[in-house]
C-alpha cells in the first residue's frame, strides 16, 4: 500500500507502510473497517523535555479516536499508553469516540526517577522568608524601570522576573544587581540586604549514588552512577520541611484497553471479522517454556528454562491445555528491575498452575457434611512472585540513534511484541498512529503481522526505517 487517495507513503514494503504527516489526515484516507487492531504510544501531553509533539493536545483530539474507531474492524481492540497524570483524559476521549473501555494494563518498571521539588532547598533559596521575592519585585516596580531596560542592562531575559507581581518572581544575583543598581536611584538598605542574602548557604554533608537505570540501559554501577550532593538545611524553616517533596517516583504507565463495539455476539463477530477476542493462550505467562515472558530466573536475574521465542531449552515448543500452556495473562506487566524487587520481597515459593477442582464440597449447618475438595494435579511451579508477569525493559540496542537523533520515550520491544500478539489475529494488520521511533512497527513485523504506521516528526523517520531495514533479512 504506497498511496492512499493522494497520500504518499514515506516507506513501504510487502508488510509495512509508513506515512509521514498528521495522523488525522492520513487516517481519513484509510478505508472503513480495514485494520484488525490499534497498538499505539501517543504523546502523554506533559511537555516532556520541551518537545512540541508532547504538548500539542493531539492525543486528546476527539477526531483522532473517531478516525481510529472508523478504520478498526468491529470488535477490534485498541491498546493506548498514557501518562499517570493525564491518562484519564485519554481514556475519556477514547470512550467518547464510541469505544468500550474493557480494562487497563499497568506496565510497572523500576527505572523511573522522581522529578520532585525539594521543599527544604526551596525555602532556603528564599532564606526562609515568606514573600521575600515579591518584596523585591514590588520595590523594583516603584523605580519605573521596564523589563526591556533590565534585560539590556544585564544582557539577560530576566527583567520580567524582577518586576512580576504574580508568577516566577526573582532577585538578581549580586553580580547582576551591580549592573541594575545604578539605574534605580535611591536604594533602601533593606533592598541591598535582600540581594546580599539571596539564598541561605547550605552546608554539604555528603553524597550518594543514584540507584536505578539510565535510559533503559544496564543498571547503574559505582563507576557510571550519577552522584547527588547532600546538603543540610540552613534555616529553621527549611529544617522543619526537610525531607518533603512534590512528586512520587514514576514506576508505572497505564495502558487503556478498549474495543470497538461488536456486531452481534462475540462468536458471530469473530467468525465474520476475525476480531473481538484476546489471544489468551498465545499470551500466557509460561511455566516451563510457554509464552514470551521469563518466569524462571536465577539469583542474578538470568532467564532459565526457555528462550525468547517461547521454546523450552530442549527445543520443544509448549502448547496444549490449561495446565501446560501457562498462566492466564494479567493486567499487570513488570520490567526486570521491578520483578527482581518483587522477588526479593516475596522469596521463592512452590505451587501448582493449571489446577482444576474435580470433586468435593463443604456444607455447613445442621446435618451438613464435609467432603474434602479434590483437584487434578496441575503443573509443578516455583519461583518468585514476578513469575506471574514479566517483560524486560528496552535495552541500548532497541534505541536507534542516527546522527545524534534518538527518541526519548522508547518502549521495550518485548513488551510491544506481547501487546501486539494479545490483540491481533494471525496475519492481521496493526495501525500505529503515533509511530515514534518505530518500536510497534518492529514488534508487529517480528510477530508476523502487517503494519500501517504514521509519524508526524521528520527527525524520527530515519529511526523507523533503520529499525525495519536492520531486521530486514530476519523479517522478510
Amino acid at each position: 500500500m504506497r498511496w492512499l487517495r493522494g497520500v504518499k507513503a514515506h516507506y513501504s514494503n510487502d508488510r509495512a507502510t509508513i506515512y509521514h504527516g498528521d495522523c488525522i489526515e492520513v487516517m481519513r484516507s484509510l478505508p472503513d473497517n480495514s485494520v484488525d487492531s490499534i497498538v499505539t504510544d501517543p504523546p502523554y501531553e506533559l511537555g516532556f523535555m520541551g518537545k512540541g509533539w508532547d504538548a500539542s493536545g493531539i492525543a486528546y483530539n476527539p477526531e483522532v479516536w473517531r478516525n481510529v474507531l472508523r478504520v478498526l474492524k468491529p470488535g477490534g481492540h485498541l491498546l493506548a499508553f498514557g501518562g499517570t497524570r493525564t491518562w484519564h483524559r485519554l481514556a475519556v476521549g477514547i470512550e467518547d469516540a464510541g469505544f468500550e473501555i474493557r480494562d487497563s494494563i499497568a506496565w510497572m518498571y523500576g527505572s523511573g526517577f522522581p522529578k520532585s521539588l525539594d521543599v527544604s532547598k526551596a525555602i532556603d533559596k528564599n532564606n526562609g522568608e515568606v514573600g521575600r521575592l515579591l518584596k523585591f519585585t514590588f520595590w523594583m516596580r516603584t523605580t519605573g524601570l521596564t523589563a526591556k531596560q533590565l534585560d539590556a542592562a544585564t544582557d539577560t531575559f530576566m527583567g520580567s522576573h524582577y518586576l512580576t507581581s504574580k508568577s516566577q518572581p526573582a532577585i538578581p544575583t549580586p553580580e547582576l544587581w551591580s549592573l541594575i543598581r545604578p539605574l534605580c536611584g535611591n536604594v533602601p538598605e533593606w533592598v541591598d540586604l535582600l540581594v546580599e542574602r539571596i539564598a541561605a548557604e547550605r552546608e554539604v554533608v555528603g553524597e550518594r549514588r543514584q540507584r536505578g537505570r539510565a535510559e533503559g540501559d544496564a543498571p547503574f554501577n559505582t563507576a557510571s552512577s550519577p552522584t547527588e550532593i547532600l546538603t543540610a538545611p540552613a534555616t529553621p524553616e527549611a529544617q522543619k520541611w526537610a525531607g518533603w517533596g512534590t512528586a512520587l517516583k514514576p514506576a508505572h504507565e497505564p495502558i487503556v484497553v478498549a474495543r470497538k463495539p461488536l456486531i452481534g455476539t462475540v462468536a458471530e463477530n469473530v467468525l465474520t471479522h476475525g476480531t473481538g477476542a484476546l489471544n489468551i493462550d498465545g499470551s500466557r505467562i509460561g511455566t516451563d517454556g510457554g509464552g514470551t515472558h521469563c518466569n524462571n530466573r536465577d539469583k542474578n536475574g538470568k532467564c532459565l528454562g526457555h528462550d525468547n521465542a517461547g521454546r523450552s531449552t530442549s527445543g520443544a515448543t509448549v502448547h496444549g491445555d490449561n495446565s501446560a500452556s501457562g498462566r492466564w495473562p494479567a493486567n499487570v506487566i513488570l520490567d526486570e528491575a521491578m520483578a527482581a524487587e518483587l522477588d526479593r520481597q516475596s522469596g521463592v515459593s512452590a505451587g501448582k498452575v493449571g489446577m482444576k477442582q474435580i470433586s468435593g464440597k463443604v456444607t455447613f449447618g445442621v446435618g451438613g457434611d464435609i467432603n474434602a475438595k479434590r483437584f487434578d494435579s496441575g503443573t509443578t511451579d516455583s519461583g518468585g512472585a514476578s513469575r506471574f508477569f514479566y517483560v524486560p525493559k528496552a535495552n541500548k540496542n532497541e534505541r536507534p540513534n542516527i546522527d545524534e537523533t534518538a527518541h526519548p520515550t522508547v518502549k521495550p520491544l518485548t513488551l510491544m511484541r506481547y501487546l501486539c500478539k494479545l490483540v491481533t489475529p494471525p496475519g492481521g494488520t496493526i495501525l500505529e498512529p503515533f509511530a515514534g521511533s518505530g518500536t510497534t512497527i518492529e514488534a508487529a513485523l517480528m510477530e508476523g503481522f502487517n503494519v500501517i504506521a504514521i509519524e508526524m516528526t521528520d527527525e524520527y523517520l530515519p529511526l523507523i526505517v533503520e529499525r525495519i531495514e536492520r531486521y530486514g533479512e530476519m523479517l522478510f
